[in-house]
């Protein structure tokens, strides 16, 4: 009887063991009834380093939406000049996932068989262009973000995307779910308003809006820099905005834990 309590004993001292050296994230993970899935897509990279600041310690994990936009400064927000930038956030566990390599809108669908659909894209060689694109030429613009998101980070992106202005349509849909990649969006809530004129609403209105209306599940959007507004959202509003939500019982998880993308992601790994 003696052995046998002994060996309870040491099998529970072993998983206490275990527990702690559980980091801290993960246990916080585990425990997250209330979770909040904040995204951001590229942008000016003018708040970059803010952003990975505020988020490195408040210690939330987020995904980012990558595009080679232009930038403040660099070669592009996928460029040499912003690679180590991309490579720390990898280091800290933040997930990626394409948002076009060239941020290209799409516009309308064109009837035909196969469909084609025009599109315009903001950065890149062909900027300003409007195209007509095939299923696979856009399929091709997903999977480069993809693949240069992969060679900054060196980590594989999600099987999932983001529309530019989250334009999409049906057609459009369908063709990215073909090729591999699943569409997200943003909960009506969800939308930070930070691309939003700041004489229109103020950055106080956005975060008081946010800290109201959200709800548990909801997907967040913001960016690494907006150029069109002129008091910028991230110095002012991001760090009050995840303490406000902590303070509510929310927490964050990246979309690799979305109930609705686990197992696209699961079953479409690149």
């Amino acid at each position: 009887m003696r052995l046998a309590a002994d060996g309870v004993r040491r099998r529970l001292l072993a998983g206490l063991l275990a527990l702690a050296c559980v980091p801290a994230s993960h246990a916080a993970e585990a425990g997250c009834a209330k979770p909040l899935y904040l995204t951001f897509d590229t942008g000016h990279m003018g708040v970059a380093p803010l952003i990975a600041e505020v988020l490195a310690r408040q210690q939330v994990l987020v995904t980012f939406f990558g595009a080679d936009e232009r930038t403040q400064a660099g070669d592009g927000s996928l460029g040499r000049h912003w690679a180590p930038w991309w490579r720390a956030r990898a280091a800290e566990g933040h997930a990626f996932a394409s948002h076009t390599l060239d941020h290209v809108y799409w516009q309308a669908d064109v009837p035909g068989d196969p469909p084609r659909f025009r599109v315009r894209a903001s950065a890149g060689p062909n900027q300003g262009d409007v195209q007509l694109w095939d299923a696979a030429r856009y399929c091709r613009a997903i999977e480069q973000g993809a693949q240069r998101l992969e060679t900054l980070t060196g980590v594989k992106a999600l099987p999932l995307f983001r529309a530019p202005g989250g334009r999409t349509s049906p057609a459009l849909l369908a063709a990215a779910k073909a090729c591999g990649f699943q569409h997200v969006g943003w909960a009506p809530a969800g939308f930070l308003g930070d691309e939003l004129p700041s004489e229109r609403v103020s950055n106080a209105q956005l975060l008081d809006n946010a800290l109201r209306k959200l709800r548990s599940g909801d997907i967040l959007v913001a960016h690494l820099g907006i150029w069109s507004r002129r008091d910028p959202w991230a110095p002012t509003v991001l760090e009050p905005l995840i303490e406000g939500l902590k303070a509510k019982g929310f927490c964050f998880r990246t979309l690799r834990e979305h109930p609705d993308h686990i197992r696209w992601n699961s079953a479409h790994a690149r």
